[in-house]
């Protein structure tokens, strides 16, 4: 499978949480027959919930949808390297597939700055697909941050020479 067709529909949430000025990253949970049972975008600021992830919000979709936490046989697909926190939930939620687009070097836990995924101290560890339509990811992502950055301020005058 190249992914490609889910991670557009993680794409199409990243984009919708543009609308609430969340940084646009998107999921979708697929179940064993490759059926959407959960979606999600981040809602941190839409919300004001901390914990507003794409991932988690996913995850909480799916495990609605399945009637309980454990999503064995589930693939989590998202735009963006999880950072910790959702490493972490879904190794809890057993997820048995991680797949995502850019990497993340200043918060990534699957690869980047961490691998909570492959820790072999835990007791589920997923397999990971990574850098699937990445270069959309980025984009949207860089364009989103490029329109959030201040203008450095104007550099102060020289002195006047002595």
């Amino acid at each position: 499978m190249t992914w490609h067709d889910p991670m557009r529909l993680a794409l199409a949430e990243a984009q919708a949480a543009l609308a609430g000025d969340d940084v646009p990253v998107g999921a979708v949970v697929l179940d064993e027959t490759g059926a959407v049972i959960g979606t999600g975008r981040n809602t941190r600021e839409s919300d004001g919930d901390p914990t507003g992830h794409a991932e988690v919000v996913a995850l909480r979709a799916a495990a609605a949808t399945r009637g309980g936490w454990r999503l064995s046989g589930c693939a989590l697909v998202v735009t963006l390297e999880p950072c910790t926190m959702c490493a972490g939930a879904l190794v809890l939620a057993r997820v048995d597939r991680l797949v995502f687009g850019a990497y993340d070097d200043k918060l990534g836990a699957v690869g980047s700055l961490w691998d909570v995924v492959r820790d072999r101290r835990l007791n589920h560890r997923p397999e990971v697909v990574a850098g699937v339509l990445a270069e959309e990811s980025t984009a949207l992502l860089d364009g989103f941050f490029a329109r959030h950055r201040l203008p450095a301020p104007p550099a102060p005058p020289a002195p006047p020479g002595i």
